[in-house]
């Protein structure tokens, strides 16, 4: 924790924005732990909440949209040549497909809040083609109370310490 708030400190919103945008696209980096010490750190005032928000939502939406672009780029290819490896045949990929297509935006939303989830939900939206346009929206509404819900934990927690 000490060394978090010494890097955060340190480089500020930059790693923040960092931090989340590699976290988002997959690396083990534990984001709510961290935009929850974020919203400490702006309930003690070393932090800014609002800018906190906007930087974090930055961070976001970027690996999000990384992911995305990575998915509709790699995703089908390596799903085509390496998915028997992992279970996935034609015909399972076909229905998890269609169930996407028709719940997926839904899907986006909430799996920001579950880990590892989020990242496959980014990544599954390119290779399913998903429009960009639509994407943006569901993706941007998704982050954005993402962070603001783990943002705000942190900072009433300080705020009640």
């Amino acid at each position: 924790m000490e060394f978090a708030k010494e890097f955060i400190g340190q480089y500020g919103y930059f790693a923040i924005y960092g931090l989340l945008a590699l976290g988002v696209i997959g690396m083990p980096i534990p984001d709510e732990v961290m935009m929850t010490f974020v919203g400490y750190l702006a309930s003690i005032s070393v932090l800014n909440y609002s800018v906190s928000i906007a930087v974090s939502f930055g961070g976001a939406f970027t690996g999000g949209l990384l992911s995305y672009m990575i998915g509709k780029k790699a995703g089908r290819p390596l799903v085509e040549k390496y998915g028997k490896w992992v279970g996935v045949n034609a015909k399972r990929f076909s229905r998890v497909e269609s169930w996407f297509l028709k719940y997926g935006y839904w899907s986006i939303i909430l799996g920001y809040f579950i880990p590892g989830i989020r990242h496959l939900m980014c990544c599954f939206s390119g290779i399913s083609k998903m429009a960009i346009g639509r994407y943006i929206l569901v993706s941007g509404i998704g982050a954005f109370v993402w962070c603001v819900a783990f943002i705000s934990i942190g900072f009433y927690v300080g705020v009640l310490t």
